[in-house]
């Protein structure tokens, strides 16, 4: 499934799913929660239906995650600009110990 696919399949499902919660704010229509609830083996059967759903979900999770950290990637702009500046401040740092090397010794009276 292409990228832009997966996106309009999700968005399908949670625009499904925002209908639906409006429709039962409103009234529009209502789902049988109590009977639901009284009925222990429909009870158990949602909550492992949604216990295996959440797993699968953290799942794809975890693979995403670990797959781009795994993924070889070059620096970002900025970070290779962090970079420059690092090479810069260590160039700097190097001209001013040369500096300070050449210079002569100052006694402590004469400075400021």
């Amino acid at each position: 499934m292409r990228p832009s696919r997966a996106i309009a399949f999700w968005a399908v499902i949670i625009a499904a799913l925002l209908f639906v919660e409006v429709a039962e704010l409103t009234r529009l229509f209502t789902l049988p929660v109590q009977s639901a609830l009284g009925n222990l083996l429909s009870f158990v059967f949602a909550l492992v239906f949604t216990t295996i759903l959440a797993l699968i979900g953290a799942l794809f999770v975890g693979i995403y995650i670990s797959q781009r950290m795994q993924s070889p990637g070059g620096f970002t702009r900025f970070e290779e600009e962090m970079l420059r500046m690092r090479k810069d401040v260590e160039r700097i740092s190097e001209d001013v110990q040369e500096l300070r090397r050449r210079a002569p010794p100052t006694s402590p009276e004469t400075r400021p």
